[in-house]
């Protein structure tokens, strides 16, 4: 007889990242499952079988999707008609709701019960997707406490499972320790860049991030600059921007790395996304950006509910570090902006005690009652 097996599709790093300790859990909780499905390595160091590599899954903005599109299309099918002929007793989609949601729509309506972990930015645009995840999930687990009655109130069943990384992140970094293990100077400034971790958000934005820590550099020669990158692949084409740009000191990258980075650094120019929210966590002073192709870029705004795209001041409701999008983002303005993250201390002791109260907020133990979720959908809770 086969062994019982829950599925499971992580699309891209901060995905991987956020199902790892989930995937953990289930094994701890209930071994007799096979976790299978699309993963990256955090979980597969839980145990979890990849049945395709995580980043065929990473792209960004319509552009690229259209770009990948046929390659999507064959995983997907490929997956669905996998999973409708082995009957796995649930399957969990981990962000990635383009990808996810058809399909769990499909393996819904073929009698496999689904459970969607992450609810999308709804709130934020694209409302009317609601109704389809109502017809694609038997429950959603969301991260953040507000979401809970929007989903309630659309008769989604839906559990409030708080954010992982808020139990996984100190609420007090230690900026010493961190910096003593990434060999960076006690006394200098230190500043992280997180251009993103998909091959069109580095294209996008690594040359606007170097360029404008080339003008830091101007007026703190000392400055160092870290950044942590999602792969090989993209340290590499990093690396090939920043020799572009040329001129730059004290740069250095790391595969993974970015909670160290994080918590060493004196404040950070990040990709909008869940790294504005490590960011935050961490308590550090922030430059949240992005840029997308020109399609991409006038979809979305013509979507758009809210005035804030970053994690951070759409959870605190209020404009507490700058944004600067699209063509807003060049690498002055960006330079302008980072220089007062790194020596506004008043406005860093400000932005630490309203992101300690948001971390609060954000704290439960999410792989336990993730994990109990997923079992009950599977009919083993």
């Amino acid at each position: 007889m086969a062994r019982p097996s829950i599925g499971m599709v992580a699309g891209e790093p901060s995905g991987d990242l956020l199902a790892a300790s989930v995937v953990e859990a289930l094994h701890a909780r209930a071994p007799q499952f096979a976790l299978t499905g699309i993963g990256g390595p955090k979980m597969q160091a839980h145990g979890f079988e990849a049945w395709y590599p995580m980043q065929k899954l990473a792209v960004n903005g319509y552009a690229d999707v259209l770009m990948h599109l046929p390659e999507l299309l064959q995983i997907r099918r490929a997956v669905r008609e996998r999973w409708l002929a082995e009957r796995p007793a649930a399957f969990v989609g981990v962000d990635a709701p383009d990808f996810n949601f058809s399909l769990e729509h499909a393996l819904r309506a073929g009698g496999i019960p689904t459970v969607h972990f992450i609810g999308p930015s709804l709130w934020a645009w694209r409302g009317e997707r609601i109704n389809k995840i109502r017809e694609a999930v038997s429950r959603i687990l969301v991260v953040f406490p507000f979401e809970e009655q929007i989903y309630r109130d659309a008769g989604v069943p839906v559990t409030y499972v708080g954010h992982p990384l808020a139990r996984t992140i100190a609420h007090t970094p230690d900026r010493a320790a961190a910096r003593a293990r990434l060999g960076a100077a006690s006394g200098a400034r230190v500043l992280a860049l997180m251009p993103g971790s998909r091959a069109g958000e580095v294209r996008h934005l690594a040359p606007r991030f170097l360029a404008a820590a080339k003008l830091l550099q101007i007026r703190d020669p000392a400055l160092e600059l870290w950044a942590p990158m999602a792969n090989a692949e993209r340290e590499r084409e990093f690396l090939a921007h920043a020799s572009a740009v040329g001129g730059l000191k004290n740069l250095h990258t790391i595969v993974g790395g970015s909670h160290d980075i994080l918590a060493a650094c004196d404040a950070v120019l990040v990709a909008s996304g869940t790294a504005t929210l490590e960011a935050a966590l961490f308590k550090r002073p922030m430059v949240i950006s992005y840029v997308l192709p020109r399609l991409s870029w006038w979809i979305m705004r013509r979507q758009a509910y809210l005035p804030w795209v970053g994690l951070p001041n759409i959870l605190c409701r209020d404009t507490l570090v700058p944004e600067l999008l699209q063509d807003d983002a060049t690498p002055r303005a960006l330079a302008d902006a980072a220089w007062k993250a790194l020596t506004d201390e008043a406005g860093a002791r400000r932005l630490e005690a309203r992101f300690g109260a948001l971390h609060d907020d954000l704290v439960r133990d999410t792989p336990a009652l993730a994990s109990q979720a997923i079992l009950e959908v599977a009919g083993h809770g």
